[in-house]
């Protein structure tokens, strides 16, 4: 992908899968692949997921349609938002076992793929920012298999709070102290908002 005089080597441009079963293993769905692997993949960021109910306000926004893959996930489930999930939680889909780990935090390449330099900012303004799992126990999975709830995390913190807390309260404390309180927290999410409440700290 093309950005300004740059090449780009990107995993956001999703095809659907033809073949099915699947495996999801620790790192992710066979065949699937990151081409940032700083900031992109590893055990806490297996699969992107993101909710087909949001597509409606995207289709006004941009004024054409928008398909499953959209926002480069790797699941595209209905029925399911990010206040519906809390981090910590575990899911059965398929054969395979998962886990709530973060919300997805979108970078400038979602904008290059849709041609929207900012869109990177409304998602997280919006909050429909879409959620990784790990995956705890692998499995096979294929099209049509839900996502379905075997425990709540006590905590109960959703994914929208979670957001919350990292993009537009920042000096929440409380919130702070609440999600580093998660350990299922994904490792990148806990360094971010412990070098936030050292700031916060000092700054009080």
């Amino acid at each position: 992908m093309q950005h300004g005089s740059k090449e780009i080597i990107t995993g956001i441009n999703k095809a659907a899968v033809r073949k099915f079963p699947i495996a999801l293993a620790r790192l992710g769905l066979e065949g699937d692949a990151q081409g940032d692997l700083v900031f992109h993949g590893g055990e806490d960021k297996a699969v992107c997921v993101y909710s087909a109910e949001h597509f409606p306000f995207w289709s006004e926004r941009w004024q054409r349609p928008v398909e499953a893959g959209a926002f480069g996930e790797n699941f595209t489930v209905s029925q399911l938002t990010e206040g519906d999930l809390c981090i910590g939680d575990i899911l059965r889909v398929g054969e395979a076992i998962v886990q709530v780990s973060q919300p997805r935090q979108p970078c400038y390449k979602l904008g290059m793929k849709h041609g929207l330099p900012q869109l990177a900012v409304e998602v997280q303004e919006t909050g429909y920012t879409g959620f990784y799992l790990r995956v705890l126990k692998e499995g096979s999975v294929q099209e049509g298999d839900k996502l379905l709830l075997q425990e709540r995390h006590p905590a109960g913190i959703t994914v929208t709070e979670a957001n919350r807390v990292m993009h537009k309260d920042k000096k929440d404390l409380a919130g702070i102290r609440s999600l580093l309180a998660v350990p299922e927290l994904a490792v990148s999410w806990q360094q971010q908002l412990s070098k936030r409440q050292g700031a916060l700290r000092t700054d009080g």
